[in-house]
């Protein structure tokens, strides 16, 4: 057996590898409603935060929580789209393994949500 030819780095490389990251979540965002409420989400967020003046270690929770949500939106996204390839028409399971994934997206989401109001809300001038 012999080995693959070595990949070297290349910066050309790289920057295509970057493209198709970014086409990927703006094909994301363009078809898939709730990766736009996700932006939309994450948006209101950075506005609160730059508004609030948040500190850094609770900008970490926050970007921590934006990215997990980001995270399952795309993976769920890209799982929807591989099932949908290997089984065009109607299958349970495969109904239900997309069920799941969109189940993963909901939990991320809402623990996003809670964490969130948890974060900003000592920042707000009615808590007090």
């Amino acid at each position: 057996m012999t080995n693959p030819p070595q990949q070297y780095f290349s910066l050309k490389g790289l920057c295509k590898s970057f493209n198709y990251a970014l086409q990927g979540i703006l094909f994301s965002v363009k078809s898939q409603r709730n990766a736009r409420i996700h932006l939309l989400a994450a948006i209101l967020v950075f506005i609160l935060g730059i508004t609030l003046k948040v500190s850094l270690s609770d900008w970490r929770w926050l970007l921590l929580c934006i990215t997990l949500v980001w995270f399952s939106e795309l993976i769920n996204t890209a799982f929807e789209y591989v099932c949908d390839v290997v089984m065009p028409e109607f299958h349970s399971s495969v109904k239900r393994a997309k069920d799941i994934a969109a189940g993963a997206v909901l939990i991320c989401a809402t623990a996003a949500a809670f964490i969130g109001v948890m974060t900003l809300w000592p920042y707000l001038p009615f808590a007090h």
